[in-house]
């Protein structure tokens, strides 16, 4: 019989036990190894039948044990030293203090806003790499002291649980998640009524949603649930699933997320005290209308909307985290328009300003889209990809933002991501941090390895057995299961989500050689393949099937392996135990990848196309590069064959036999060398402790000085300022551009005198900067590694409005060498000069940038 209604039990724990409360909702513990074994010991077969999960752990203790527990003076004293930690960790002076002492420029408070989080399996908020991400940045956060606020949604049937069917299709579960039953807290005003966020929907209509907060480490987590009673059943089911539903369901989620997550925010700071976020920081483009709710916030009396548009701008940070237009949210103009301004959300906004941050109104653009990102770019002041290389995809991408410029001079940064190594490096590992890694013995760090492959080897069989049940197999045809892997093999990991582009079927493009690799006598590979695709996704799913069906053949299915329902419990147990990562997608699609760090802060090597991260630290010592075929092929299938045909040549001669090749010793010794130098030089660039120190200095600090150097006064005076501006640029010109040089030649040292005369319109020397541009020019005359030189004005307008602006051009390098000159808007309060997207350049009568060959 199905239960008419569902609530929850909460066990009472014995006063001396309190501690174990505060403990199991501050999840910390999800990476405190000492905290993690105090809860194992209360009940060890109990901890992994909860999946190592505190709150279900402590919900399924018998009465008696915890009596038991409670006169246990070890495990009270145990228990005491574990509460204090926690205490003085969440309380005292970490990395932020110390650098906030003496510089005021560092923000009170940050607020990151993402749509999903992966903190731990037992909160399951995540469907892939950009949650895991975000979860990794909170917990460096809170390792730092960096005061960050965590804003998202609580999806009642999280993301999906996986299997497969007998014929390998994959199926989708969405088990219903009590938040009762998850390491979460109600937040409650103080009256002790549950806390509400409100969204007016068309027709006067309501959305409403409690706040969930989870505690990670120092950094609150806020999560919006619409699963309230006070919403209807439409309403009600907003929040039902990550990245599910039509295009005005994931419309009310992001709505929820952005506007109703400032509102969460707001209230939490009124309820606790927290300070309130000068910064707020959107991570991808899903919680893009956070930003007009902060200009909703201001308009009125106070002031107008492109004035609060310039200060909500200089305190928004913005991360793009995809390299392809397709992963972008796109939403119908009218949709958009029907849940906003008057009847419906943010009235005091209007329509056609709300439109005209989102559409994409530049060449090439869809004119009746409304684009996530574009809007996202558009209210932040600063923008970030999260490679070098994905920076620089991300800036020729929306290079239309900015017309005039190249792409190189788009404002869009990069900080690499990085992993939190607390929660990806296995505890075996971790107890090498206390040795000095060049002196660790070559011996023992083998061993080491062997190990952790021989725990991964004992993984994937129960995984395996657990799925071929699910399948419908019986027991008495699973004894094959006892011999699959084998930890003295070499062992390849890929475990990814399954879009088109990270070719999960790459390795099957030549399936002979492949088979030949699993099965060589002397020199054999084994894999461990895991990934999702979306659910409505059949192209992923049919490459899923593709796969295990051929992990189905008897003749290999004991050296490559499937296992389904990929997530953080499984990947915890993946990256120590192999010997390498792989990662083969499309060229330049991977925006970082970060699956191949968390390999190598366990000694893994990656094996990996230049891409992301790898395209930046790839080094001999940590791994192998797959060449590419970009130009080379014709088309996608020639492409994936020569690509296929490098990856089998790099599996067959060059890491077999390195894994293989035994020194006197009996230790492939350059195989350890390779894993040593992972280690000590590879590790600590691939940390989030690093990423989250460059966010700061880069992108927080400078954000929470624009937003205090633009109160309302100064947010008014650059508005007015801009709008000035855009309205005389069309009257800017370059008119003459004359050098002290003549010819084609110039010698080594000498000094260009330049001397240029424009039309600045309405315009004035202050409202401007000129500029030269020289750098080396390729044989079709296009600058590279531009350098801007100002130029200055020299006395008055001529009888024609012409100024005269002159300044000296270093010829400082040999080769072919070239300038240019422009106009650009210069204002004090701007944080780039590319900003406005105005730029006047010479006409072809003005004259093209000289050519100069430098001897």
């Amino acid at each position: 019989m199905k239960a008419i209604r569902r609530f929850t039990v909460r066990p009472v724990l014995p006063d001396p036990l309190g501690d174990l409360a505060e403990l199991a909702r501050n999840l910390r513990w999800s990476w405190h190894p000492r905290t993690r074994d105090l809860f194992r010991s209360v009940d060890p077969g109990l901890w992994e039948a909860s999946g190592c999960d505190p709150v279900r752990l402590l919900g399924g203790v018998p009465a008696a044990r915890l009596a038991e527990l409670s006169r246990d003076e070890a495990f009270l004293r145990r228990l005491g030293a574990a509460a204090d930690e926690l205490r003085e960790y969440v309380t005292g002076e970490r990395w932020y203090q110390q650098q906030a002492q003496g510089y005021a420029h560092l923000p009170r408070a940050v607020a990151y806003f993402s749509p999903e989080f992966g903190i731990t399996a037992a909160l399951p908020q995540y469907s892939g790499g950009l949650g895991i991400l975000a979860g990794d940045h909170l917990k460096a956060a809170s390792d730092l002291g960096a005061p960050l606020i965590g804003v998202g949604l609580l999806y009642r049937h999280g993301y999906f649980r996986q299997s497969l069917s007998r014929d390998a299709w994959q199926q989708e579960h969405y088990p219903v998640l009590d938040p009762n039953e998850l390491p979460l807290t109600l937040l409650r005003e103080a009256d002790g009524t549950p806390a509400l966020v409100a969204l007016a929907l068309p027709g006067g209509r309501s959305l409403r949603a409690h706040v969930w907060q989870a505690q990670v480490g120092r950094v609150p987590l806020l999560l919006l649930d619409s699963d309230v009673e006070e919403n209807d059943r439409g309403e009600r089911d907003v929040t039902d699933r990550l990245y599910g539903g039509g295009s005005e369901h994931r419309l009310l989620q992001e709505m929820l997320l952005g506007i109703g997550g400032v509102r969460a925010v707001r209230m939490y700071c009124r309820l606790t005290g927290h300070p309130e976020p000068e910064v707020f920081h959107t991570n991808e483009g899903h919680a893009g209308f956070l930003g007009l709710e902060r200009i909703h916030e201001l308009t009125g009396a106070e002031a107008d909307f492109d004035t609060a548009l310039e200060a909500v701008r200089a305190g928004t940070v913005f991360t793009t985290h995809t390299p392809v237009p397709a992963g972008i949210d796109r939403f119908d103009r009218e949709l958009v328009a029907r849940h906003f301004g008057p009847g419906a959300e943010l009235p005091r906004l209007d329509v056609g300003d709300i439109l005209r941050l989102g559409m994409e109104t530049y060449p090439g653009g869809e004119p009746n889209l409304f684009n996530m990102a574009v809007m996202g770019l558009r209210l932040g002041c600063r923008a970030n990809g999260v490679s070098t290389l994905h920076g620089a995809v991300s800036r020729e991408m929306f290079a239309g933002l900015w017309p005039g410029f190249d792409p190189e001079e788009v404002p869009i940064t990069s900080v690499t991501n990085g992993v939190h190594a607390p929660t990806w490096v296995a505890p075996e590992v971790q107890a090498l941090g206390t040795r000095d890694l060049p002196d660790i013995d070559a011996g023992d760090l083998w061993e080491l390895r062997r190990t952790l492959r021989g725990q991964l080897v004992d993984e994937v069989r129960r995984r395996l057995y657990a799925s071929w049940r699910q399948r419908g197999a019986a027991t008495a045809e699973l004894g094959w299961i006892d011999d699959v892997l084998d930890p003295d093999v070499l062992t390849v990991g890929f475990a990814r989500r399954v879009p088109s582009y990270k070719r999960l079927t790459l390795m099957l493009r030549d399936r002979d050689r492949l088979m030949d690799l699993l099965l060589h006598p002397e020199r054999p590979v084994q894999i461990v393949v895991a990934g999702k695709a979306h659910p409505a996704d059949d192209g992923g799913k049919r490459l899923i099937q593709e796969l295990v069906r051929f992990t189905d053949d008897p003749r290999v299915r004991h050296r490559i392996v499937f296992l389904p329902d990929y997530g953080m419990a499984m990947a915890q147990k993946l990256y120590p135990g192999c010997d390498v990562w792989l990662n083969n997608p499309l060229r330049p699609l991977e925006a970082c990848g970060t699956s191949g760090m968390k390999a190598a802060l366990n000694g893994g090597l990656n094996l990996s196309v230049l891409d992301g991260w790898w395209d930046e630290w790839f080094e001999p010592d940590f791994g192998w590069a797959i060449p590419t075929a970009d130009g080379a092929a014709t088309d996608d299938d020639r492409r994936d064959d020569l690509e296929a045909a490098a990856l089998y040549d790099l599996l067959e001669r060059r890491v077999a036999p390195r894994f293989y090749d035994r020194g006197p010793d009996g230790l492939p010794d350059r195989w350890i060398e390779m894993v040593r130098r992972t280690l000590t030089r590879l590790g600590p660039k691939v940390l989030a402790d690093r990423m989250v120190r460059e966010y700061v200095e880069e992108l927080y600090a400078p954000a929470a000085r624009a937003h205090r150097a633009l109160d309302i006064t100064a947010a008014g005076e650059l508005a007015a300022w801009k709008a000035r501006v855009r309205a005389a640029w069309p009257r800017v010109a370059v008119d003459h551009v004359e050098a002290s040089a003549t010819g084609t030649t110039a010698e080594l040292g000498a000094t260009l005198a330049l001397r240029v005369r424009v039309h600045l319109g309405e315009l004035t020397p202050d409202d401007v900067e000129v500029q030269a541009v020289t750098g080396r020019v390729d044989p079709e005359d296009h600058i590279t590694g531009a350098t801007p030189v100002p130029l200055k004005p020299v006395g008055g307008p001529d009888q024609e409005g012409r100024r005269l602006y002159e300044g000296p051009l270093a010829l400082d390098r040999t080769g072919s060498f070239g300038y240019t000159v422009r106009i650009l808007p210069a204002h004090r309060l701007l944080a780039d000069g590319a900003e406005l997207g105005l730029v006047a350049v010479p006409s072809e009568a003005t004259g093209e940038a000289a050519g100069l060959l430098m001897r």
